[in-house]
């Protein structure tokens, strides 16, 4: 078969793909008509393997959109306070304040009986410093509910065209990342977590900030459009949640959209639970030991949790045991210490276990 004859087999193929799609009745009028001009141009020898490129990209991006597709929503307060329990140690006021946000959002839904999943709630954004639970209580919300979870990072950003996408005018434009997130996501009521807001480039915040009230208005994400897909899609059944470090860098228009809540840091109690409960276990168990490999003496922790003086967060404590069960671990595999021996790290060990 020549070129021709195979640009046509695969034309006819999105045709098919187009159909089975079941987009929306203008975009797949828009649609068609770009399919209609490639085949005059196959006819008319004018059309080249670069334009079938462009338009099959354009076209696998539209089809693979969840312009109605939804997950089905978890509408269980309790289940939700169990979930962030399990979750999160602490953090009181922080969780009872999300509970209150998902029963607002739980008694719409209730009352629309499924029929409208559009969010009217304002939306969140949890401030706090490093490693105090922000991104992992967006991802418990998503639980809570039964939707998928993405993230996009807004730290380092520096360009609107990364949030939404470039011309399809332009060599190699790919759509942003929102339409990104919802394709991989295949479902439009998705959470979608924005993190670190207040980490975009100075350069850039005028303009990411531009995209962002659009992007968290109710009133006008229902038809936010993507320069790329050129054409409306529905955000408002989204929930979106954002984080930062602090509100210095955001906006005063993107703050009005906003429901703040300060995470807390953590106290060194509730350090030490967290440690002992939740971090150790599962870092020892990805680790490759076994429960009974390694015992650490509880009145060593306050040591491990500030090895070096106080953190707010628990990122450091976390990295600070993956140090002790790799350290470990290493042992074990260059036959210091028998596979069926416990390793045993007292107030006389402590320091070559926390040494870098």
């Amino acid at each position: 078969m020549d070129s021709n004859g195979s640009l046509e087999s695969q034309v006819q193929n999105l045709e098919e793909k187009v159909k089975a799609a079941n987009l929306p009745l203008d975009l797949n009028e828009k649609v068609e008509g770009m399919l209609s001009m490639l085949k005059a141009g196959l006819k008319a020898g004018g059309a080249t393997y670069i334009n079938f490129e462009s338009t099959a990209k354009y076209i696998d991006w539209i089809i693979s959109l969840p312009f109605a597709k939804e997950t089905k929503d978890i509408l269980d307060l309790n289940a939700a306070k169990q979930i962030l329990d399990k979750n999160h140690y602490g953090l009181e006021s922080v969780k009872n304040r999300i509970l209150e946000y998902l029963a607002s959002i739980m008694l719409n839904l209730k009352i629309t009986q499924g029929q409208d999943t559009t969010i009217r709630a304002p939306i969140l954004c949890l401030i706090g410093l490093v490693g105090t639970g922000k991104t992992t209580l967006a991802y418990s919300v998503a639980e809570a509910l039964g939707r998928k979870f993405e993230r996009i990072p807004f730290g380092g950003m520096g360009d609107a065209k990364i949030l939404r996408g470039q011309s399809r005018a332009l060599a190699e434009a790919e759509p942003g990342s929102i339409v990104k997130k919802m394709v991989h996501a295949q479902s439009r009521n998705s959470v979608i977590l924005l993190d670190e807001l207040d980490r975009v480039t100075e350069a850039a915040r005028a303009d990411i900030m531009g995209v962002l009230v659009e992007l968290l208005d109710p009133e006008q994400n229902k038809a936010f459009t993507d320069h790329y897909i050129d054409y409306p899609f529905d955000l408002s059944h989204s929930l979106f949640i954002t984080t930062a470090n602090n509100t210095t860098n955001i906006s005063t228009a993107v703050l009005d959209r906003l429901e703040v809540i300060q995470m807390p840091s953590y106290t060194d109690e509730e350090k030490t639970v967290i440690a002992k409960t939740y971090l150790f276990p599962k870092i020892r168990k990805t680790s490759g030991l076994l429960e009974n490999q390694l015992l650490i003496d509880d009145p060593l922790w306050p040591n491990i949790i500030r090895p070096l003086g106080f953190d707010s967060g628990i990122r450091s404590l976390e990295r600070t045991i993956e140090g002790i069960c790799r350290k470990t671990a290493r042992m074990i595999i260059e036959g210091k210490v028998s596979q069926n021996s416990q390793v045993h790290i007292t107030t006389e060990n402590l320091k070559q276990f926390l040494s870098t």
